[in-house]
């Protein structure tokens, strides 16, 4: 359940949409009208399989992942901490049903804009168009790592590239069966290559 925090807006994603591409007053304004904060405890679903995701969140503090079921087995495809912006891609920038389930992994503080907002600044703000490309190249680059990673044959290869190339910050902070299942390994395996580290 979402839950909306009723407090003074302090609005992270408007100086991190600003980073990306200069924003007019015009929009500054209309996104700190439309923007809203809300929590999510750990845990917590944030979006199911099926449902229609139709806001697009940027993470304050915390942590979450998205993943699919496979015959019973949760698989872990993608992690998100403080400064990244999240939502199902199909769910919310087609507007379809999602294919994946998104999920709180500590408790997580965000700013989220809704979609028919976002598509408001889509249709009348250019920078808006600018800051879309960016962020769908963004995803895209990410999605390419991730596709190298699950090609790697090797564990202990797949767990060297993870660390060198994609988030080594938030390996103490993930469960590790969930981080193991983003490897594409065993708990127990990851478990063991992490004690050979050190």
């Amino acid at each position: 359940m979402l839950h909306s925090e009723n407090i003074e807006k302090n609005l992270f994603i408007i100086p991190f949409l600003n980073a990306i591409c200069p924003l007019s007053p015009s929009l500054k304004s209309y996104l700190f009208e439309n923007i809203k904060t809300c929590s999510f405890e750990k845990k917590e679903m944030i979006s199911k399989a099926g449902e229609i995701c139709a806001r697009l969140y940027f993470i304050k503090k915390g942590m979450v992942r998205g993943y699919f079921e496979i015959d019973s087995s949760e698989i872990t495809t993608w992690v998100d901490t403080e400064n990244e912006v999240f939502s199902s891609i199909t769910g919310f920038f087609r507007n379809e049903k999602s294919l994946e389930n998104i999920q709180s992994l500590e408790k997580t503080y965000c700013d989220y804009l809704e979609y028919e907002d976002y598509k408001y600044c889509w249709d009348h703000f250019p920078e808006m168009r600018q800051i879309n490309r960016i962020l769908l190249e963004e995803y895209y680059i990410l999605a390419e790592q991730r596709v190298y990673l699950a090609r790697i044959p090797n564990a202990s290869k797949r767990l060297d590239y993870f660390m060198e190339h994609s988030k080594p910050h938030i390996v103490d902070r993930i469960p590790k069966k969930y981080l193991a299942s983003f490897l594409a390994m065993r708990p127990e395996t990851l478990s063991r290559l992490m004690r050979e580290r050190g």
